[in-house]
């Protein structure tokens, strides 16, 4: 995944909810067909948890012969995770992994150091059509593993914990939550979960760790009294317990969050960084042409110069 130019999202205080303290309205870029919305960072909220970038792409349908073609592009000091409601992405990087994704799997991919990689729609759905539509985020690494080894892990949907309740489903994304933990190697606390409610169903989100969020996916929820729409990322208040309800029917949403991050992070194109020196070191091995490359796909994003 690479940085596109988008707006800034609009975030609301939510003085009236207590659960709540900022309603991000991440606003749509067309992007040639194919729309993004980013709710992280916004100005108000940088990052929730480890979480520093936080893109919904689509619903979009492709025409046959068409798909997404993101060429190889370059990250360093974080950990990427793609999650699919509808589609599929293959992936490559310069470890040599090639992973297609589906709905329900995780590819997890951490840069450390430094890693390259792309994301293209598989030859099967761009001959045939497709759809396409899902997250694409970015966790910041702790300090002290920022530089790490590269490493990319995929991990199967049946691998991952399921919780339910009344009318109430979960999946366990990444990190820990309702008893259950994800096999994804997070490196810092991380709360990731994808959420499906029966209208009128509920599911209440624990009040640890700190920093939590919730996006709305598809459907309506009320939170004490009030209703949100799809498309909000909705950041709440520290160590206040929250009830989700679906309203007016079923609900999709998804629970985020983590410990704060242990210092302010500095994000330019696809690398993050507690240092600016190792932002502009990045910018230089990739303008020389010194990260290594993706085995198979000569393509390349050249640096932007801004």
């Amino acid at each position: 995944m690479s940085w596109t130019e988008c707006d800034t999202p609009g975030c609301d205080e939510a003085l009236n909810e207590k659960a709540i303290r900022y309603v991000i309205r991440p606003k749509p870029r067309d992007l040639g067909g194919f729309s993004v919305r980013r709710s992280l960072p916004a100005i108000e909220a940088r990052s929730v948890g480890p979480f520093v970038f936080f893109d919904q792409m689509g619903p979009a349908e492709f025409a046959p012969g068409t798909g997404i073609d993101v060429r190889p592009h370059p990250h360093i000091g974080l950990a990427t995770l793609t999650w699919l409601v509808e589609g599929a992405i293959m992936h490559r990087d310069s470890l040599g992994s090639v992973q297609e994704i589906r709905p329900g799997a995780v590819n997890w991919m951490t840069a450390g150091h430094g890693i390259v990689h792309s994301e293209r729609t598989p030859v099967t759905e761009r001959a045939a059509g497709h759809k396409l539509y899902g997250l694409q985020i970015w966790m910041a690494l702790p300090k002290d593993r920022e530089t790490m080894d590269p490493a990319f892990d995929h991990y199967p949907a049946d691998s991952l914990p399921t919780f339910e309740g009344p009318g109430m489903r979960g999946i366990l994304v990444a990190g820990e939550g309702w008893g259950k933990k994800s096999p994804v190697t997070v490196q810092s606390r991380t709360l990731y979960a994808d959420i499906s409610l029966e209208d009128g169903a509920s599911v209440s989100v624990p009040a640890d760790p700190a920093e939590r969020a919730i996006y709305m996916l598809d459907g309506a929820v009320t939170i004490g009294g009030e209703r949100h729409e799809p498309g909000a990322m909705l950041v709440l208040e520290e160590g206040v317990p929250v009830t989700v309800a679906a309203s007016g029917g079923p609900a999709r949403l998804m629970v985020l969050g983590g410990d704060p991050l242990d210092g302010p992070r500095r994000m330019y194109w696809n690398f993050v960084a507690t240092d600016e020196a190792m932002i502009e070191e990045a910018k230089e091995r990739w303008r020389e042409g010194r990260f290594d490359p993706v085995p198979g796909d000569d393509e390349f994003i050249p640096l932007p110069e801004r």
